[in-house]
């Protein structure tokens, strides 16, 4: 089950109203200004869902202002474009020199508290999307199954 009309474009755009202090994984750095600051894990791990492909981590120990965060995830779609949906977070930094390897789905949510703060953020989104996009309810257990 995919939504029909929801796109990455259309799912980036959702995601300054639906990503919040409590789903952030550094909520004390999180700010209305800079919303997607610490979600790069449960957004990454609901666009896979959403959209295939793959989720790609990359360490942040290279980038001082943000090597508190550890590390950051990206999308990679099945057409191997890939998709930054936090880019934003990280302001004008240069995040050239990441590199990234594969990560499963399993492994990203395997941390309780990054796994709680996607079931929080799975069900914003779903009701967020537009209702003759699909129903809330079947969107959030597609995210959480």
């Amino acid at each position: 089950m995919k939504a029909a009309h929801l796109t990455p474009a259309s799912f980036a755009a959702l995601l300054p109203d639906v990503c919040i202090r409590e789903t952030s994984a550094d909520p004390d750095g999180w700010t209305a200004e800079n919303p997607l600051w610490g979600h790069c894990a449960v957004v990454s791990a609901a666009a896979q869902k959403l959209f295939g492909g793959k989720l790609l981590r990359a360490s942040l120990e290279a980038l001082p202002a943000f090597a508190h965060m550890r590390s950051h995830y990206i999308n990679e779609l099945d057409d191997g474009t890939r998709h930054d949906f936090t880019r934003a977070q990280l302001g004008d930094a240069d995040t050239s020199g990441l590199v990234f390897e594969e990560r499963t789905r399993e492994y990203v949510l395997s941390h309780q508290p990054t796994r709680e703060r996607y079931l929080v953020l799975a069900g914003r989104l779903a009701a967020a999307v537009p209702v003759d996009d699909v129903d809330a309810e079947d969107l959030y257990e597609f995210l959480i199954d």
